[in-house]
């Protein structure tokens, strides 16, 4: 068995011991979604059912629903059991609405734009 085979191998095992449980998956753009894994292939493509996109800015978060979604497995980061027992979340943060959570979104993008265009006009000043 060639060495990519062998990974195709544990890959599936280990992906095999998460199927019908509850998964957070981390995307290579930074999404975080949630949802029940119900099947998977070789290339780690994976079916989330009842999945959700989970957004969190500060303190603020949504989880976005999304049904049954299908993740190619090339943009996967990470994948992780979530423990049912525990709160997913810290307790200071608060459930806001898709459009809430849009705008506060749109603000942290908004102050990062100006912070780096503020820094560009600063440059010549060369404070490093």
């Amino acid at each position: 068995m060639s060495g990519a085979g062998l990974e195709d191998v544990f890959l599936s095992t280990s992906l095999a011991s998460y199927l019908d449980k509850k998964l957070l998956v981390l995307l290579r753009d930074g999404r975080k979604l949630l949802g029940i894994l119900r099947s998977f292939d070789q290339f780690a493509n994976a079916v989330l059912e009842g999945a959700c996109e989970r957004v969190i800015v500060g303190d603020l978060y949504c989880d976005i629903p999304l049904g049954l979604y299908v993740i190619r497995g090339e943009n996967v980061v990470l994948i992780g059991e979530l423990d049912l027992e525990k709160e997913e979340l810290p307790a200071r943060m608060i459930s806001v609405s898709a459009a809430e959570i849009k705008r506060a979104q749109k603000a942290e993008r908004d102050a990062t734009d100006l912070k780096g265009s503020m820094r560009k006009r600063m440059e010549f000043l060369d404070l490093d």
